[in-house]
């Protein structure tokens, strides 16, 4: 089964591909989907166009996406929602099934830890799909964790 895993953001989202075999993990691709920040429409219409692209590449039968978690800075949240928003919408109309995280549940089933902290993430990561550099940004590491996470979980 090929996976997805979506990290969103406001100018970076990070994105993860990986094909699980029997419990046999395997990273395709990973990396972040990045935008200018100065033009909403055109950034919105660039995350789609890039996403759609990568789900043309691999043909996701399923795709993670990390929950909205409450933040202080409400026009940071509201950009994230809306990119958030855009997301799924490409999702749905390349007919990708979706499931859902909050960040604790993703921390979780990679680390066995809740409250893991990005690098005990990014190590599990890393142990889980056999990769031996670092990976950078973080929100790529992160895209691959709710990509790993969404392998055992229903879609809702």
């Amino acid at each position: 089964m090929t996976i997805l895993g979506i990290d969103p953001g406001t100018t970076k989202i990070g994105f993860g591909v990986i094909k699980n075999e029997r419990n046999s993990f395997e990273a395709l691709d990973y990396g972040i989907i990045s935008t200018p920040g100065k033009n909403k429409c055109f950034d919105y219409k660039m995350i789609s166009e890039k996403l759609s692209f990568i789900i043309n590449t691999y043909k996701p039968e399923r795709a993670g996406v990390e929950k909205l978690f409450f933040s202080n800075n409400q026009k940071t949240a509201m950009s994230v929602a809306e990119a958030r928003g855009v997301i799924i919408l490409t999702l749905a109309n390349h007919n990708v099934p979706i499931v859902e995280f909050a960040p604790h549940q993703v921390k979780q089933a990679v680390s066995a830890y809740g409250s893991a902290g990005k690098a005990q993430v990014e190590r599990m990561v890393r142990i889980i799909l056999k990769i031996k550099d670092p990976i950078r940004p973080d929100d790529a590491a992160d895209a691959l964790a709710i990509a790993i996470c969404a392998t055992s979980n229903t879609i809702y």
